[in-house]
């Protein structure tokens, strides 16, 4: 059957995700996070991409979140997961981010970080474009005092300052190529957001979603938007 294994998989990730969720009701991953705001400016395309997005010039309002994916002690490392809300006329699209590698293999691996700044993202699974999969990553500009992943003491350390990031998208085995900057502070309204990010239902302009990587996120993002029971 074709996305056979996809679907096996995604529903595996379901059934994780459930069992987790009785667990952690609300979040059942990423339970704890810093909510931030800023803005994305993407600059002049160099190389095409095949996302009108990422190859239009232009800046746009961002809500974002940083988070420990599995909430472990602060003293141990721990995937980090940085979430976008990107403002696009009357409404919005999400990107995922985790910490991977950016080598060729790397980058299609989640990485346990300690310390943020120091950490390079992406999207692990590629968009559509119209010249083929594309794949997004991030990292940190500059060599500004380290950010530690911990949201409490990320928060503390982030006090007062931005988190500046070079955005860059890339072929699956291709050079990643610069398109944007990122540029992030504190949320001054709140600590944390409750914004439920999902590039699925809220997909980048200019791409598709690939039918493989619908099945395999799908079940467990649905799952754990559940609502928690009440007490």
């Amino acid at each position: 059957m074709r996305f056979g294994a996809s679907r096996l998989a995604g529903e595996g990730f379901r059934r994780v995700f459930g069992t987790i969720k009785a667990i952690r009701p609300d979040r059942p991953i990423h339970p704890a996070g810093v909510a931030l705001t800023g803005v994305v400016e993407c600059l002049p395309a160099g190389r095409a991409s095949g996302v009108s997005w990422l190859d239009t010039p232009g800046t746009a309002p961002v809500q974002a979140r940083l988070s420990r994916a599995a909430g472990l002690p602060k003293a141990l490392p721990d995937v980090l997961g940085l979430a976008l809300r990107v403002a696009d006329g009357a409404g919005s699209f999400d990107i995922l981010f985790s910490s991977t590698g950016l080598s060729r293999p790397g980058r299609f691996l989640l990485l346990p970080r300690r310390k943020v700044s120091g950490a390079a993202f992406s999207t692990l699974m590629p968009y559509k474009g119209t010249r083929g999969p594309v794949l997004l990553a991030a990292r940190t500009l500059g060599s500004a005092a380290p950010l530690p992943s911990p949201p409490e003491d990320f928060r503390r350390a982030l006090r007062g300052r931005t988190w500046t990031l070079a955005l860059y998208h890339a072929r699956p085995w291709g050079r990643w190529q610069r398109f944007g900057t990122l540029s992030l502070g504190l949320d001054p309204a709140r600590p944390d957001t409750g914004l439920r990010f999902d590039p699925v239902l809220h997909p980048l302009p200019g791409a598709a979603v690939y039918e493989w990587t619908r099945l395999l996120r799908e079940p467990a993002y649905s799952r754990a938007r559940e609502p928690a029971p009440p007490e």
